[in-house]
């Protein structure tokens, strides 16, 4: 590739190193496709001819049938996918081949395919989410109106229903969807024809192999084209966002499953047993999503870091960019299938979570607004609720039996009406509650919503 310039052959140790086949092979769909395009521009442009165009893409169409087929021999010595290709290619049709390369380097070749890899990788994890986000929603509907605690801290805090607790994962995952197909608008920019830094004096139509391979547009500035990876960098910042929702949902399921939770059951089919404990059954699918969601994070990391010190415009450096980027691309479609899976299996106990939610102590924030609703200011009310609360632990007394107008005047008859859970529920009717029937109109509208993308 550069034996012009030098007189020594590259030592094994320095190939061994230097080499990124082994894992950016999985490249070739792309690189094939910008191949055929550029070499399309250089016919158009009279560098190469009819017949020479048409050898190069038939060559490649056959190689990349090949590599499809898994016949195909990646070399370590041609260092990567790009010279993988082009020396097949040569060998097989000759001059024509070497022509392929005018007026491209694989700085723009690597950026180029790099782009379209991450396109493809942003819609496949979008359907994925979606997919999740359905599932979700179905669970949603078939519990919308099943109550359980709703928590801070951990701490038993006000009643919801177990819909709207899975509504709540519906909305992050939207977010990560839109976070991706966000970072798509910026990926989906074409930089071939960049060259290694400034471009080349053979000017091949840049529109026309952008309009070819389905970008949106060209990038602008060859220097900056050749260096950016912030279209990287940001896409897997939103798959590590999204591996720390899954992250967190694995957590509210992994305590749900405990024998002191009980809320949840997990089919066999996402579980697994002890070597020692036949009783066993663990959330292990839970617990991995919890342990790949650190790779993710770290991943992200890695590839700010790669790119927090260097100068314009390429440098080595930036081969380390595709590892981190192939692997979180990786992690999250299969974490994101498994949990799909795993959660359209799963059933909820709900008599486990209604006895959890029939703690009157649930409902000591609507017995404040009780009291606010008779003209008592809130912190007051706060302090009034606070010595019932009291009472009830030092007498051992369900708050819902405790002898409120001794505590106070403002306490009525009528406090017992507050201790309906289903009553209470249905009088949060501010949009964003858990109201049964607000429930069911946001599954209503995540399916109309779904069934649209």
């Amino acid at each position: 590739m550069w034996k012009g310039r030098f007189t020594q052959d590259t030592s094994s140790l320095v190939q061994q190193y230097g080499e990124s086949v082994s894992y950016d092979w999985r490249l070739y769909p792309h690189d094939i496709a910008g191949s055929i395009a550029h070499a399309r521009a250089q016919k158009n442009a009279g560098i190469l001819t009819a017949e020479e165009f048409s050898q190069i893409e038939e060559g490649l169409t056959a190689i990349l049938a090949d590599i499809e087929a898994g016949n195909f021999e990646f070399k370590t010595s041609l260092e990567d996918i790009h010279m993988n290709i082009e020396s097949e290619l040569t060998k097989r049709i000759g001059a024509a081949g070497a022509k392929l390369h005018t007026a491209r380097s694989r700085n723009d070749q690597v950026a180029t395919d790099t782009r379209l890899y991450c396109r493809q990788a942003i819609d496949d994890l979008v359907k994925l989410l979606r997919d999740l986000q359905l599932v979700l929603v179905n669970k949603a509907e078939t519990y919308a109106a099943s109550v359980m605690p709703g928590y801070t801290h951990l701490q038993r805090g006000q009643p919801v229903t177990i819909g709207h607790h899975f509504l709540a994962y519906v909305e992050m995952l939207d977010r990560d969807a839109a976070r991706l197909m966000d970072a798509r608008k910026r990926v989906n920019i074409s930089p071939l024809g960049s060259g290694a830094l400034a471009g080349s004096t053979i000017n091949l139509d840049r529109r026309a192999i952008a309009a070819e391979l389905g970008f949106d547009d060209v990038t602008r500035n060859s220097m900056d084209a050749i260096a950016d990876r912030d279209y990287i960098a940001e896409m897997i910042f939103a798959i590590s966002l999204c591996g720390v929702h899954l992250s967190r949902l694995s957590e509210d399921l992994i305590l749900w499953c405990t024998a002191e939770f009980a809320f949840a059951a997990l089919a066999d089919a996402h579980t697994t047993g002890s070597s020692l404990m036949p009783q066993k059954k663990n959330p292990d699918v839970c617990e991995l999503t919890r342990g790949k969601t650190g790779r993710l994070v770290g991943n992200l990391m890695a590839i700010l870091t790669a790119i927090k010190g260097l100068p314009l415009t390429y440098n080595r450096d930036l081969q380390e960019d595709k590892e981190p980027l192939f692997d979180s691309i990786d992690t999250l479609k299969l974490a994101l299938a498994v949990n799909t899976e795993m959660i359209a299996a799963m059933t909820m106990r709900e008599d486990r979570c209604a006895q959890a939610a029939a703690d009157p102590m649930l409902l000591a924030t609507d017995l404040a607004d009780y009291l606010v609703k008779k003209g008592v200011p809130f912190r007051h009310a706060h302090e009034l609720v606070g010595k019932a609360v009291a009472v009830a632990i030092a007498t051992e007394t369900p708050l819902d039996q405790v002898d409120l107008p001794a505590i106070s005047e403002h306490y009525g008859a009528d406090t017992g009406e507050i201790f309906h859970l289903h009553r209470a529920l249905a009088a949060r009717t501010n949009p964003g509650c858990p109201n049964p029937e607000l429930v069911m109109q946001q599954v209503r509208l995540w399916k109309d919503l779904l069934a649209q993308n």
